[in-house]
């Protein structure tokens, strides 16, 4: 309105009138390379904050006085070994080696007087290599890494009087990562590698420079890795060039205040655990974690030691670190620790009891899951659970699986069988063609179950903590409309070691940020795995879902390499169905004869441990299979004492018997069977029947042979029998003729049973990897001359010899047998190896006139389908897949299967069935499959689509008949089978396993409560994706049938009568049952 008068504030009065110097915009990218400089090793290390790291240094007598025992070979003798010997002195620069040989140092520590004062006073001990602290009366007390990593012992307070203490380091000659040569870690090991030990001293340590030193690294972080157009990136630039600027060498009160300026930024909680007791919401919980592989780049022996060295660190930590949660998996490594270090098992079930440390997995290893029979996998989670509650009192919730190459579809559904409802990796994360697209999902497998799965968005197992651990935890999370929290899995990994003090110090730094100046996600130490699924679990009925298996897209070249190892693997899970079974009849039936469960179980922790996965896979040096060649000859020796036991109560002998009548055939699977066993020109020896013990009959053949071979030409020939009729010509097959579908086989002009090589050079994992374009490097193999092999009259094959090159070669069998009965027919071939080449792939292809987008793999328990197409990046990335003992292809009306008995591998590109064979990788193993190797499988053609045929006979190529002689032949063969399936069930249905209750009272071995009485638990499962039903039969006197879950807790009872009880399975359902016997 006007005339009013107004109060006018005035300039501030400190403001000056004239600018009294220039002032110039902060450099940005000079500024933040300038950090580093501060606390970097190189020029200026003895005038930065590193200079004033180590308030003294003592080394050499009298303050660290060394002798060492060199241990013989490479042997690793216990404590008490070690220091029963003579020791020499040695000292600070002396070599020692060779590569995985031990050597055990005594060292004397006396603390003078001009340290007994100081704050933190330490021993580095620095040999390059691991190493593990003794206490003089024999405790492991803490493991070294070497090379700069975990070189730090703090010495205790006790030792600070002026007098000499003794203390041992048990030196491994082999750095965290094996012993490669160079820089590359997958080369395989060299054997000569040596190593020098380049500090053993006395440290006394300013805790106020090393604190800054965490402080500055983190805030330097912020300074680099928050956005550019951020005021907190801009205001941690100012403070680390504060702290630099206030910095005076020499001066410790500096360093105070540099501290203080430090938490301008971080806040003034980060020196205790204190910091994470802010009240604030955090989204990303941090739970230290060890991954150790059981076997790798060392030898299983090693991991042994690693463990311990491991483990003893993370109970060193948590009584520094409250805030410390420690995951670990892998109850063979409990295992190992109990037996062979005590002392830190018990330190190790305080802090389980503390609530601390916290075994996970449920499993007995972190095992392979695209390899392993269905079976396997339920007793990985059998024996890992019963370890992890007869040990420390409870069962694991969670699934531990991070660094697998691949899950199996039917994975959830043994987790909750198991007990367990969530599920952890993140291999998923290393995919080289799509990117899979979930952090937090429900995953659904073949029979609907589910169990959360949380994939750290860090897309690490092995984080170091870092500003840039923390930022991705939400950066990269990709279910944020979900649920923005995650997992941050911090520790050195893979080689061992867990958690270091430096990490454990970042993370509360990371913490003070978020609450102190915001932008980077709110960490949280002190909670546990399941604190984390259990809040999730809250919401998951909304969380998107995954249906069937998680294809891993890289590492496919594992299905294949170190084939040896493998076909052990398929034998040892094909004797130990077999044995369980026997050994359970032989016991109902004769109860003098004890159930040998200390044998089975031996046995089976052998199979379980091969199957970690770098082992079976094939990913591991040549130390490593050699020592699971040990442990499957150990398998193979006493499942031959075992059977050779049960035979005796059976009154048999593993000889061919003299006549039919004198003998019967050994049959361990659930269906009629009729084989031919042998024969002459003028019978036959026939094995038919159902149950354990089949009847032998001598047939007389008629003038008429059942099978034929005929040469039409130089090296064409056909075999025929009354079902099949095949042309091979040079050696391979041209014609499959499939006399009862009067069909053939063979698109005209195409040749089955063709070998392929590949080039394979994959672009960086040898053992593990092969690339989409090796397929571009397809080379097919011509063959010699074809003869006829074999002509009798149950049985025809011819044989070629194939020339790979001048070090590598195959002979091949192609037979047929004669048909007996309505058994369906199918085309068998033996293929001998001799394989010395150098980064190759063989293969064997079948091309079929079947037309179908979909090819149908065994896999556990089930069948998965995958494309036969390229149609997108998806489907492109499946050209390599992982298959059990068939792969099959299939059109209305007409399919063909492909048998094996030992291979994994398999590809079906268009109407081409294709079988890997054999790789010749050079790293980590220089030598993986050279040599010798016979390996075995089968065209099987049969009308309508894949069925209990293909199933069925899948199982009898992999598991023979066995012919033994008995006086008591009739009798054994005309008993009823002591438990079957009814022969109206459902065909799709699989009597898989027959064993005795973990817990029976002439079966317990005492780890868990016995159970009263004796019982039998049955396992079956839908093996076609359908409803199933059957009815169980048995002759065995049983009071009481329940359902149980994997681990035989009883879940429901089944109503039986009259020695029957009837099932009923949804899709792919797998089923355990126990058959309570009467007293």
């Amino acid at each position: 309105m006007g005339g009013e008068t107004r109060d006018q504030k005035g300039p501030w009065s400190g403001y000056p009138t004239r600018a009294p110097k220039p002032v110039g915009q902060m450099i940005t990218n000079i500024y933040k390379d300038r950090i580093s400089q501060f606390y970097s090793t190189g020029q200026y290390e003895h005038q930065n904050l590193r200079a004033m790291m180590k308030e003294r240094v003592a080394s050499g007598p009298p303050h660290v006085q060394l002798w060492v025992w060199h241990a013989p070979d490479q042997t690793r003798p216990a404590f008490d070994d070690a220091v029963s010997h003579e020791f020499k002195r040695t000292s600070v620069g002396e070599w020692f080696g060779p590569a995985w040989t031990t050597h055990w140092f005594k060292v004397i520590l006396t603390v003078d007087e001009d340290l007994q004062d100081k704050q933190l006073v330490e021993l580095h001990w620095d040999a390059n290599n691991e190493g593990l602290v003794w206490s003089q009366d024999g405790n492991p007390l803490q493991g070294l890494t070497g090379g700069g990593e975990r070189v730090e012992w703090i010495i205790p307070d006790s030792f600070r009087d002026g007098k000499e203490h003794t203390i041992y380091i048990e030196m491994a000659c082999n750095g965290m990562f094996g012993n490669a040569p160079g820089g590359d870690s997958i080369q395989p090991p060299d054997p000569n590698k040596h190593f020098r030990l380049d500090r053993a001293e006395i440290v006394a340590i300013n805790p106020d420079a090393r604190q800054l030193w965490i402080d500055t690294w983190i805030i330097q972080d912020a300074a680099k890795e928050f956005p550019q157009d951020s005021w907190e990136q801009h205001k941690a630039l100012k403070v680390c060039n504060k702290i630099i600027e206030t910095f005076e060498l020499g001066n410790k009160a500096s360093l105070k205040a540099c501290r203080a300026i430090a938490e301008e930024y971080i806040g003034p909680s980060v020196n205790s655990a204190k910091v994470y007791d802010s009240g604030k919401e955090p989204v990303v919980y941090g739970v230290g974690n060890c991954h150790i592989d059981s076997c790798w780049l060392w030898p299983f022996a090693e991991t042994k030691r690693k463990v311990a060295r491991s483990w003893s660190n993370q109970c060193d930590l948590m009584d520094r670190y409250p805030e410390l949660n420690f995951a670990c998996s892998q109850a063979q490594q409990y295992k190992w620790l109990k037996e062979l270090y005590p002392y830190v098992f018990e330190r190790v079930k305080q802090k389980v009891a503390e609530g601390r440390f916290h075994p996970i997995g449920g499993s007995w290893v972190e095992h392979d899951t695209n390899i392993p029979s269905g079976e396997s996998l339920v007793r990985q989670f059998l024996y890992g659970q019963r370890f992890y509650e007869s040990n420390f009192g409870s069962r694991s919730q969670t699934f531990w699986l991070p660094d697998t190459f691949g899950y199996s579809s039917q994975l959830p559904q043994l987790c909750r069988l198991a007990g367990m409802t969530r599920f952890l990796t993140q291999k998923l994360s290393w995919n080289n063609i799509n990117k899979f697209p979930h952090t937090t999902f429900n995953w659904v497998a073949l029979d609907g179950s589910q169990v959360i799965c949380h994939m750290p968005p860090a897309e690490t197992y092995t984080a170091e903590a870092h500003f840039g651990d923390v930022r991705r935890s939400m950066s990269q999370h990709k279910s944020l409309d979900q649920d923005a929290t995650s997992l941050l899995l911090f520790g050195k990994g893979d080689g061992g070691g867990g958690p270091t003090w430096q990490h454990l110090e970042k993370l509360r730094r990371c913490r003070g940020i978020s609450d102190n100046v915001g932008l980077l996600p709110r960490v949280h130490l002190g909670n546990s795995v399941d604190d984390f699924f259990e809040r999730l679990e809250r919401k998951a009925d909304s969380f998107v879902t995954w249906y069937g298996e998680l294809y891993f897209e890289l590492h496919r070249g594992t299905y294949t390499t170190q084939s040896n190892n493998k076909r052990n693997n398929r034998q040892s899970e094909v004797v130990l169905r077999d044995l369980e079974l026997l050994a359970t009849i032989a016991s109902v039936r004769d109860t003098s004869y004890k159930y040998p469960k200390k044998e089975f179980d031996d046995m089976w922790e052998l199979v379980l441990l091969c199957q970690f996965h770098d082992c079976l896979p094939g990913s591991s040096i040549e130390m490593a299979y050699r020592e699971s060649d040990e442990m499957y000859a150990t398998v193979f020796k006493t499942a031959k004492a075992i059977l050779r036991e049960v035979s005796e109560v059976f009154g048999m002998t593993q000889t061919h018997p003299a006549t039919a009548a004198a003998g019967v055939a050994l049959n361990t699977l659930p269906w009629n069977r009729q084989e031919i066993m042998g024969g002459s020109d003028t019978q036959l020896l026939v094995a038919a029947g159902k149950g354990p013990f089949l009847k032998l009959k001598s047939v007389k053949t008629s003038e008429e042979n059942l099978v034929s071979v005929q040469q039409l030409s130089h090296g064409v020939f056909v075999l025929t029998n009354s079902q099949l009729k095949i042309k091979v010509e040079a050696g391979v097959i041209t014609s499959l003729y499939d006399r009862l579908a009067d069909r053939e086989t063979i698109p005209k002009g195409q040749k089955a049973n063709q070998y392929v090589i590949f080039d394979d050079k994959p672009l960086y994992w040898q053992a593990w990897d092969v690339e989409v374009y090796h397929l571009d490097t397809r080379k097919t193999l011509s063959s010699c001359e074809t003869k006829i092999h074999e002509q009798e009259k149950h049985r025809v094959s011819v044989v070629t010899h194939t020339k790979i090159s001048d070090k590598s070669s195959i002979e091949t069998v192609i037979s047929l047998a004669a048909v007996v009965g309505d058994q369906p027919s199918y085309v068998e071939v033996t293929s001998k190896v001799k394989w010395h080449e150098t980064m190759k792939f063989l293969k064997v292809e079948f091309p079929v006139d079947v037309r179908s987008t979909e090819a149908s793999y065994e896999t556990q328990f089930g069948v998965v389908k995958r494309p036969t197409h390229y149609n997108t990046s998806w489907d492109m990335a499946k050209f390599e897949v992982c298959s059990h003992r068939f792969a099959d292809l299939s059109e209305h009306g007409y399919g063909v299967s492909i048998l094996n008995d030992s291979k994994y591998g398999f590809a079906t590109a268009g109407n081409t069935m294709r079988l890997s064979l054999l790789r010749s990788p050079k790293a980590p193993d220089a030598h993986a499959d050279m040599g010798h190797h016979t390996i075995r499988w089968a065209i099987l053609p049969h009308r309508g689509a894949l069925s209990h045929v293909t199933v069925r006979k899948a199982f009898e190529f992999n598991n023979p008949l066995r012919l033994f002689s008995s006086p008591c032949a009739s009798a054994l063969a005309g008993q009823a089978p002591p438990v079957c399936l009814t022969e109206d069930s459902d065909p799709a249905l699989v009597l898989d396993t027959v064993k005795r209750g973990e817990d029976d009272e002439d079966v317990s071995r005492g780890e868990l409560p016995v159970r009263q009485g004796r019982s039998v638990i049955l396992r079956m499962y839908d093996s076609l994706g359908g409803r199933a039903r059957g009815t169980v039969e048995t002759t065995w006197d049983v009071k009481r049938v329940t359902k149980v879950n994997l681990l035989e807790d009883e879940l429901e009872e089944v109503v039986m009568g009259h020695g029957r009880f009837a099932v009923d399975l949804g899709a792919f359902e797998v089923a355990t049952f126990r058959l309570q016997l009467e007293a």
